[in-house]
């Protein structure tokens, strides 16, 4: 065991290069202190911070990891670490706290909000790096928190959630009610700032945690340690994927995590919330898939932006990766039969050295987040300009973006691996987190999805759901496009027109009305070529002159989602021009001004499509 009984102890100073401290045990006594920077820490049994003033600094990243899976950790000291929030006062933060009460007591205890401290980083005699001392964090029951002049934090937006799928069932905790290890809680940031460094103290979490989960209900929960852990370790963990229940091992969740998004709307009001929750998983292989959060975008004046077929701006911009960082809370779902009473498991074992700065460790902030200029580790091989992981190259993939009103888009991801089948594939495929008003999804048995994986074949038809809230603009781009041969095309399928757009040479545009489209829309690789496809326009429309009326009729019985009506004579000059704003099964035009003779109609179907049939015009 190593003891630190003199007057001040810095084991890792401002300057120093050791890359790891290793001991059996640690102990601090009396008012010792251990500070430790931009270094890792690895203490294979107990720690004990014996008095009040016994302290365990950890700075600049540093971090701290434990191997025994039971938690002996002891002592009334503290053990301080850092992390910053990223929200204003009227937007949640998922946390999860890296330490618990400080006490006598053996092993691991839940923890309150109130151990939160501000870090002051004032520079002192007694603290001559500005990096040690820290006062209270103060609350208020007013609706918004304060960065200045001390942190006061609104106590209204702290709950926790477990076991359920109603926003009712939110667990209101205060700042001084107990939170179990391991469970997560929300908490809204606070004015005068974007960015807020909060400064965790107490009892160190160590060892194995478990927190409760039942059949396809949700539980926040987080990473409890004051270290990375790997969402590889923690999602396939044997005990987490092979619970007991009946003749098979049974995952206790899905294998997914969802990590919570919102945009700074400037109200407390839930109906003015514009945010919704980002998908993550990762294959046993190390694959990572992510799915950005979907909601509205608005530009500076609030007015809504036209949505590009990338990510950023359109939906969420946080991105998640395998390694989760200090503090960070996320959604877990039960898996479907799993037996009352089942826990899902964070371990000692799930702990890893990653730093924030590398860009390996995401506190689910922006994808733009720089690596830092002392950075040693590279991402230029896993990572794509967009943030998005690179998949192996037994692996193939594709992101198809579906964009409604020109206002918010539902990202959905298909991975393309041998090892997929076609049930659900526990690290290939996450459920979709909930439903907006207006929606798309893929679908697997009953459930709708975001991630969905399979063997690819060109013969292949992948179903999308599509609901829609009222009569409005729908398009479909796609992007992200990996390992498909350059030739290979992917093709939207819209079966009620019974058209065929290329998604990687352009978007389909449709106007769609209000209901639920769960058998119009497919992904496929091969388009019909039994028919042209003109032949197959002309089977939907028909237009005829009614020269007694003076009107053109154009027939849409199907309700193709047709975007002008063009009327030229026989030297081609355009002479009428008709925009087609709404769906209908039939429209009429007035040929009153035209002279007698013949003209060529053109109708123009969204997606760049059209029919033209000609038609003879005699005024009576």
């Amino acid at each position: 065991m190593l003891k630190f009984n003199m007057r001040k102890t810095i084991v890792v100073s401002l300057f120093s290069t050791v890359s790891l401290l290793s001991y059996a045990q640690l102990s601090v006594r009396h008012d010792n202190f251990i500070f430790v920077n931009d270094e890792i820490v690895f203490v294979n049994n107990a720690i004990t911070l014996g008095e009040s003033d016994s302290k365990f600094y950890l700075r600049e990243e540093a971090q701290l990891i434990q191997g025994e899976e039971t938690s002996l950790n002891t002592g009334i000291g503290e053990l301080s670490v850092y992390q910053t929030g990223n929200s204003s006062n009227y937007t949640y933060n998922y946390w999860c706290s890296p330490v618990g009460n400080n006490s006598m007591a053996l092993g691991n205890e839940a923890s309150r909000v109130n151990l939160i401290d501000e870090a002051t980083n004032n520079i002192t005699v007694q603290d001559p790096t500005g990096l040690i001392s820290s006062v209270d964090v103060a609350f208020t029951s007013s609706f918004d928190g304060f960065s200045s002049p001390s942190l006061t934090i609104s106590n209204r937006w702290l709950y926790t959630f477990s076991t359920s799928n109603d926003y009712a069932d939110w667990n209101y905790v205060g700042s001084t009610l107990p939170i179990l290890p391991g469970l997560g809680f929300t908490m809204k940031g606070v004015t005068g700032t974007n960015k807020q460094l909060y400064d965790f103290r107490g009892k160190a979490n160590n060892g194995t945690i478990s927190n409760l989960v039942t059949a396809e209900q949700f539980t926040l929960i987080g990473n409890p340690y004051p270290s990375a852990i790997d969402a590889l370790l923690f999602i396939h963990d044997p005990q987490n994927t092979t619970l007991n229940n009946g003749p098979s091992p049974h995952p206790a969740t899905t294998g997914a995590l969802y990590f919570w998004e919102q945009r700074d709307e400037g109200s407390h009001n839930i109906a003015d919330y514009v945010g919704g929750y980002a998908s993550y998983t990762i294959s046993d292989t190390g694959m990572e898939s992510f799915v950005n959060a979907m909601f509205s975008a608005y530009d500076g004046s609030g007015n809504p932006v036209v949505l590009a077929p990338s990510p950023g701006g359109n939906m969420g911009t946080k991105i998640s990766k395998r390694y989760i960082p200090i503090g960070q809370g996320f959604m877990v779902e039960g898996a479907s039969g799993i037996p009352t009473g089942s826990s899902v498991y964070v371990k000692n074992a799930h702990r890893v050295y990653e730093k924030i700065s590398d860009n390996n460790s995401v506190f689910f902030r922006s994808a733009s987040v720089q690596k830092s200029a002392s950075s040693t580790n590279s991402n230029e091989d896993v990572y794509n300009e967009y943030g998005l992981n690179i998949v192996p190259d037994d692996f193939k993939r594709f992101r198809l973006n579906i964009t409604f009103n020109d206002e918010i888009t539902r990202q959905l991801v298909h991975n393309f691996n041998d090892m997929a089948t076609s049930g659900f594939d526990y690290g290939l495929e996450a459920k979709l987190p909930g439903k907006g008003p207006s929606d798309a999804f893929w679908v697997l048995g009953d459930e709708a999805y975001s991630i969905q994986a399979s063997p690819f074949s060109t013969d292949l038809a992948i179903p999308i759901t599509v609901s829609s809230n009222g009569q409005q603009p729908l398009k479909f781009s796609i992007f992200d496009v990996q390992n498909f041969d350059e030739t290979q095309a992917i093709y939207l399928h819209d079966m009620v027109n019974n058209t065929y757009i290329d998604l990687t040479q352009q978007d389909y545009l449709l106007n769609i009305e209000a209901g639920n489209f769960s058998s119009r829309f497919q992904i496929v690789f091969t388009s019909n070529n039994a028919l042209s496809q003109d032949m197959r326009l002309k089977e939907q429309f028909d237009i005829f002159i009614d020269n007694d009326n003076a009107l053109f009729t154009l027939l849409n019985p199907n309700f193709v989602d047709i975007e002008s009506f063009i009327i030229y004579d026989i030297n081609g000059r355009e002479v009428i021009n008709y925009e087609i704003t709404s769906l209908k099964d039939s429209y009429q035009y007035s040929s009153k001004n035209l002279s007698d003779g013949i003209y060529i109609t053109k109708i123009k179907i969204r997606g760049n499509t059209s029919f033209s049939k000609k038609l003879i015009v005699s005024q009576k």
